[in-house]
């Protein structure tokens, strides 16, 4: 299939731009490049050795967008691009609903004039809330999101499944992700994030490398077994051959389509950074500091869904994501930038 891929420079949507190339997809890319790198456009190129349709441009330009879907004809849509970092959300919450909502209707209006009816929807494990089971099924009702960023990804769900409902012919999967980490083993793409790091990982790795100096845990008193947080955490080319596994759903009755993406296996904080430590190869400093308000005890996935409707289940444990996340940050120091 022709593939757009909105926020396609991104660091999933770069990964899963890989695995669409590699199992004979052709792919358009849509970014603007406010979070991302032209760079990790050249080395998909360059790790899958076929080309890419890439356009700068923003979904907040309905007619630009319009351009390219008249000029490329896609026959399916994966909706990447947003702004998605929780913190700033809370500070900037006008400029989170706007771009990331706008920037979906604006998505679907496109869609509809050029008879696009098949859409993947890049969501989240945040629309649960704080959930009504642990571990998470897609049947555990949405919950009220902790910030802007969350319900934007909430509001968008709703979006597309209205959709569906007033064309029947449009089909909708939502994946909602648990916590994407590591990098292609290559180390040529991984993830670039822009001034401080928001997530774990990220911020761990450049405490590795020498860039920060002590990596902050927030809370050691929660009802965990080491007390600090336990999350789901998937290796990014575990949650891109997702995608790729979705895309035969198309060929079936439209619906709304609903799975969880993640191990099913939650992972502390301290055993995070203990196979971090592992995979450089020497001790990461870190300090105990206060809880965050709003974080929970535990947070992961069941994913039988994905496993028994799109015969997809997550290859790669732990030990092999901080490894080749540290692959990627050793060799990358400062990321894309040169």
């Amino acid at each position: 299939m022709k593939i757009l891929v909105t926020g396609g420079a991104g660091y999933i949507g770069s990964h899963t731009c890989v695995e669409l190339l590699e199992n004979g997809h052709s792919v358009v890319v849509v970014d603007n490049l406010y979070n991302a790198s032209k760079e990790a456009i050249t080395r998909v190129e360059q790790i899958t050795q076929k080309k890419i349709s890439f356009y700068q441009e923003d979904l907040l330009h309905k007619e630009q967008l319009d351009q390219i879907f008249a000029s490329e004809q896609p026959e399916a849509v994966i909706h990447f691009a947003g702004l998605k970092a929780v913190g700033e959300s809370t500070q900037k919450p006008v400029e989170y609903y706007n771009n990331n909502i706008t920037g979906t209707l604006n998505l679907l209006d496109c869609m509809r004039a050029h008879g696009v009816k098949n859409i993947i929807f890049s969501s989240s494990a945040t629309i649960y809330g704080d959930p009504a089971q642990i571990p998470i099924t897609e049947q555990c009702p949405k919950g009220s999101p902790t910030n802007p960023y969350g319900w934007t990804k909430w509001m968008i769900e709703q979006i597309l499944s209205d959709v569906h409902t007033a064309d029947p012919e449009f089909s909708v999967i939502l994946l909602r992700y648990f916590n994407p980490i590591g990098a292609h083993k290559s180390g040529m793409i991984g993830e670039d994030p822009k001034g401080i790091p928001n997530n774990l990982v990220p911020y761990l790795s450049q405490v590795a490398i020498g860039k920060r100096e002590y990596l902050g845990v927030f809370g050691n008193d929660y009802q965990t077994p080491d007390g600090t947080g336990v999350r789901d955490y998937i290796h990014v080319c575990d949650l891109a051959a997702g995608h790729v596994k979705a895309l035969a759903k198309f060929a079936e009755t439209p619906a709304v389509r609903i799975y969880n993406l993640g191990t099913g296996i939650g992972y502390s904080v301290l055993d995070v950074l203990h196979a971090y430590e592992k995979a450089c190869g020497h001790p990461i400093p870190y300090k105990i500091l206060d809880r965050r308000p709003g974080d929970l005890d535990s947070l992961y996935s069941n994913c039988d869904l994905a496993k028994k409707e799109l015969g997809w289940s997550a290859r790669f444990g732990l030990d092999e994501m901080c490894v080749d996340s540290w692959n990627w940050q050793s060799k990358n120091p400062d990321g894309y930038r040169k």
